[in-house]
């Protein structure tokens, strides 16, 4: 049947691809709304994990300095026969071989580090997308 031209209750095509331009658009600024909460809320987790790691850091380095301070004592009483000067660079030498192996790990994990992406984001996207596709 015919669509009657007379009659205003009946929708119109144009107004109907309005409306669902309309809707389609919305959806996409939904989505990527979504996606920007979620990389927010990776970030701001990361964020405080990297805090508290920074304070234990902090307290790891103040007892270290004490621990290397005693090693360089050490050395220098039993090994250098109170050498002072040497059981301190043998100390800093250890110290220098310790942070090239600490680099290299580190290098390592940064290698194999993804970058945060919102997942969640793409799977509402992929679903719209079966959605909206001709002929699901």
């Amino acid at each position: 049947m015919a669509p009657d031209p007379n009659n205003p209750s009946e929708p119109k095509i144009g107004q109907t691809v309005q409306e669902i331009t309309e809707r389609m658009s919305v959806l996409v600024r939904e989505e990527i709304e979504l996606a920007k909460v979620e990389v927010e809320v990776k970030v701001k987790k990361l964020g405080a994990a990297a805090a508290v790691g920074a304070a234990a850091g902090i307290f790891v380095v103040v007892a270290l300095f004490f621990v290397l301070q005693a090693v360089a004592w050490l050395f220098a009483q039993h090994v250098f026969g109170n050498n002072v000067y040497l059981g301190f660079l043998l100390t800093a030498f250890l110290l220098v071989v310790l942070a090239v192996v600490a680099g290299l790990v580190a290098k390592r994990f940064v290698g194999q580090g993804t970058p945060p992406k919102p997942e969640l984001a793409i799977q509402e996207a992929k679903l719209i997308k079966q959605t909206v596709r001709p002929g699901a």
